[in-house]
Formats: structure tokens, C-alpha cells, sequence
């Protein structure tokens, strides 16, 4: 009787315990900056030589990127006409140097993942526009790469590298509300 008893109330105060024990490990782990997200793929092959009767395995580990897969998931997510460039919105950033998630959030800031554009322009990121002033590119592709390398040519390259650095010559009317929308896709697409 006494037996059950003390493993009740033993119970009763671990198990509290030790997920506060948990929640306060956890709450202490410093984030970190996004990384690229690495997913493990396998290969197999099988080998049977004709002597032997067993088949020996042989098998092949490779770290493959995943931000694609995010981006294409996100894209999908928001019913983006991006969608079909996902990967190359990846290489793009890798190019030049951008946070891989950069374009996607700008392009989410700027005309809900490319749904509200000047027509014909492929314009996403709001490049170029001023009233009634449309820099049209001839398609997606050439939108994001002349979007990525002006972002290197005219922000990063000269020290803009945050959010609210890029808006302060972006589009300096929007009082801060442009790199806050920035900053909270950047967040939802990892």
C-alpha cells in the first residue's frame, strides 16, 4: 500500500519538475542567425557478384540543401506565381551574397508574393517603381536577378545590410513599417 503511495506522489512531483527541468533548458539555448537548412539523403546500391550468393549493401550519405524546399513550401503555401523559381530563388541569393530568404520577403512586403503588380512588369520587390514610374522586367528570372545584384550593387555592397538600413534608402517613406513586414517574413519563411 505504502509502496504505491510513494510512487504516486514521487510521480506527482518529477514529473513537474522535471519538464520545468526542460522548459528552462530550453528557454536558455542562445538563437542563433538562420543557416542554411542541410536534409539527409541516402543512396543504395546493391552488389552481387555471381561467386558470392548474399548480396552485400553499399550505401551512400549525402548532406543535400534544403532551403529550396522551404522556399518552394512557402511559395506554395501563398499560391505565389514565383512558386516555379524557387530553387533559382536560392542560386540567385547564393550569387550574390543574399540572405536566401531576402527576396521572398520583399516580395511578400511588396505585392503579396507577386499577386499585386503593375501589369506586363513582373515586378515584385516594388523595384524601380515610383508612382507612375515601372521598371518592368521580362520575366521572373530576369526580375530576381536584376533585383539580387541591384541589392548588392546598392545596399549590401555599401554597408546596408539589415532590414531597416535597406529601407532607409529602399523606400524611406514607410516609417519603419516596411522592414518591420521585411523582418516578420524573414521569420516565417525558416
Amino acid at each position: 500500500m505504502y509502496t504505491k503511495l510513494w510512487w504516486i506522489v514521487g510521480l506527482v512531483i518529477a514529473a513537474p519538475l522535471t519538464m520545468l527541468a526542460a522548459f528552462v533548458f530550453l528557454w536558455s539555448i542562445p538563437t542563433r542567425e538562420a543557416e542554411p537548412v542541410r536534409v539527409l539523403s541516402a543512396t543504395t546500391q546493391i552488389l552481387s557478384p555471381k561467386i558470392i550468393d548474399f548480396p552485400s549493401w553499399n550505401f551512400k550519405f549525402d548532406i543535400a540543401d534544403g532551403r529550396g524546399l522551404i522556399v518552394t513550401n512557402y511559395l506554395k503555401r501563398y499560391n505565389s506565381p514565383l512558386l516555379p523559381h524557387a530553387e533559382e530563388i536560392v542560386s540567385i541569393s547564393d550569387k550574390y551574397g543574399l540572405d536566401w530568404r531576402l527576396l521572398v520577403a520583399i516580395a511578400q512586403q511588396e505585392s503579396n508574393l507577386c499577386k499585386k503588380i503593375p501589369k506586363d512588369s513582373y515586378n515584385c520587390w516594388g523595384y524601380g517603381i515610383y508612382g507612375d514610374l515601372v521598371t518592368r522586367f521580362d520575366s521572373y528570372p530576369d526580375g530576381l536577378d536584376t533585383v539580387a545584384r541591384g541589392l548588392k550593387r546598392n545596399y549590401l555592397d555599401r554597408g546596408l545590410k539589415t532590414p531597416e538600413e535597406i529601407m532607409a534608402k529602399y523606400t524611406p517613406p514607410s516609417q519603419g513599417s516596411w522592414a518591420r513586414g521585411v523582418n516578420q517574413f524573414l521569420e516565417d519563411i525558416q
